[in-house]
C-alpha cells in the first residue's frame, strides 16, 4: 500500500497519516483552549478552525460535528490523566505511587489548564455529553486505584483511610493550580507561578498528603 505525500518545512515527505496526526493534534488543542475560554454552547467549530490555523472544512473532515469533537477532547484528557496513574501499576511503595502521583497530576495543571477546566465544566454540570463514557471508562479505572489503597491500609504501610476520600483530595488539590489559576494569578501580584514557587507547591501538597496518611514526603 502506498501513501500520498507531501513535502514539510523541512523538505521530509510526510505520509497523509502523519498530516492527518498533526492536523487533528492541533485542532484538539485548539478546541481544548476554546472549550476551556467560552464553554462548550459559545466556542464555534469556525473559531476552533482558525485559532487551528486549518481550513474549518478540514476540521469538520476529522471531526464531524462539535459534539463529536468536543468528546475526544474529553476522552483524550481521561487518556492522559490514566497515563499520570501508571505508577500505580509499576510501584508497590505507597510514598512512591503517590509523590509520583501527584507531581504528574500537578504539572498536568500547569501545562494543560485549559484541559482541566473543561473537565471541571463537563462534570460540575453532570457530564451531559460525556455520562455514559465516564460511566464505562472512570468507574472501573477509579475502582482499581482505591483497591491498591486498601492494600496498603490492610498492610499497615499507610493510616486507614477512605480510599476514595483519599482520590479526591489528591485530584482536588492538584487540579486547583489548574481551575483556579486565576486566583492563583491574583494572589501572586499578578504573576503565574515561576518555577521555583510550583516546585514548592508540589512540595506542599505532597507533604500534605503524605503526613496525613502516616508516611514522610
Amino acid at each position: 500500500m502506498y501513501f500520498r505525500s507531501t513535502k514539510g518545512k523541512n523538505g521530509v515527505a510526510r505520509t497523509q497519516d502523519e498530516i492527518r496526526q498533526t492536523n487533528v493534534k492541533k485542532i484538539l488543542q485548539a478546541a481544548e483552549q476554546l472549550f476551556a475560554e467560552k464553554g462548550y454552547a459559545g466556542a464555534s467549530m469556525g473559531e476552533i478552525a482558525q485559532l487551528a490555523d486549518i481550513p474549518k472544512s478540514n476540521v469538520h473532515y476529522y471531526f464531524s460535528t462539535k459534539k463529536a469533537l468536543y468528546q475526544d477532547v474529553l476522552l483524550e484528557l481521561l487518556e492522559v490523566w490514566k497515563q499520570d496513574a501508571l505508577c500505580f501499576e509499576l510501584y508497590d511503595d505507597p510514598r512512591v505511587v503517590l509523590s509520583t502521583y501527584i507531581r504528574a497530576k500537578m504539572n498536568h495543571s500547569r501545562n494543560r489548564a485549559h484541559g482541566s477546566k473543561v473537565w471541571a465544566a463537563e462534570v460540575m454540570q453532570g457530564a451531559p455529553i460525556l455520562k455514559e463514557c465516564l460511566r464505562d471508562n472512570l468507574y472501573e479505572w477509579t475502582k482499581l486505584k482505591e483497591a491498591k489503597i486498601s492494600e496498603w491500609i490492610e498492610s499497615g504501610q499507610i493510616n486507614p483511610v477512605e480510599p476514595s476520600y483519599l482520590l479526591y483530595m489528591i485530584w482536588a488539590s492538584t487540579q486547583h493550580y489548574a481551575d483556579f489559576d486565576y486566583q492563583i494569578y491574583l494572589l501572586n501580584d499578578d504573576q503565574p507561578l515561576d518555577d521555583l514557587q510550583f516546585e514548592k507547591a508540589v512540595q506542599s501538597v505532597t507533604t500534605v498528603i503524605l503526613k496525613g496518611i502516616g508516611l514522610t514526603a
